[in-house]
């Protein structure tokens, strides 16, 4: 894509130097050099020129020894249009015309891609999940559910009548913590499923 490129302020205040023609087949840019103090720049396209090209604001402020970049839309166009592009500084102290040219675009030939046929064909079953993905999956669920508590709450439970059958070292101490487990295990299982 074409740049046209314009400088400000390069040989005395208010000073527009830009090419006499620009030529362009799609949108371009417009690049503002201020190569001195903060300068406004008016823009405006000859009534041709005004069908095909649009900027969002005609006005733009350039700061100090700043580069401004201005965008210029264009349609899209059959035959070549020609125009004026009208640029003016210091409040109208000071104007510069550039000739554009915008050419219809280059037709691109639209060639077929080829797919291999492997690639036509659904695969033969579904990819497994990694199983890192599988427990950020378990636990995404968990915490939509609101089972966050729960599970914490179920484990606690299950430590703590592990802790006390360690400590009391009875049968039936560890027969309730192993059922107290298998429960808590298959409410966390569910929840996640």
């Amino acid at each position: 894509m074409p740049t046209l490129d314009v400088e400000l302020n390069g040989e005395a205040v208010h000073d527009i130097d830009a090419p006499d023609a620009f030529v362009t087949d799609g949108p371009f840019p417009i690049a503002f050099d201020n190569d001195g103090r903060s300068t406004h720049v008016h823009l405006h396209f000859d009534d041709e020129l005004d069908r095909v090209a649009a900027v969002d604001e005609v006005n733009h402020y350039v700061a100090d020894e700043a580069t401004r970049r201005v965008h210029v839309s264009t349609a899209d166009v059959d035959e070549p249009v020609r125009g004026k592009l009208k640029i003016v500084t210091g409040y109208g102290s000071n104007t510069r015309y550039v000739d554009v040219r915008i050419d219809p675009s280059p037709d691109e030939p639209s060639e077929p891609v080829a797919v291999d046929e492997e690639l036509s064909a659904p695969p033969e079953r579904t990819p497994d999940v990694p199983p890192g993905r599988q427990v950020a999956n378990a636990v995404d669920r968990l915490v939509r559910r609101g089972g966050i508590a729960g599970a914490v709450f179920g484990f606690l439970a299950v430590a703590a009548g592990v802790a006390l059958a360690l400590a009391v070292d009875s049968a039936v101490v560890w027969v309730v913590v192993a059922v107290a487990l298998t429960v808590t295990l298959g409410a966390a299982l569910i929840a996640v499923s």
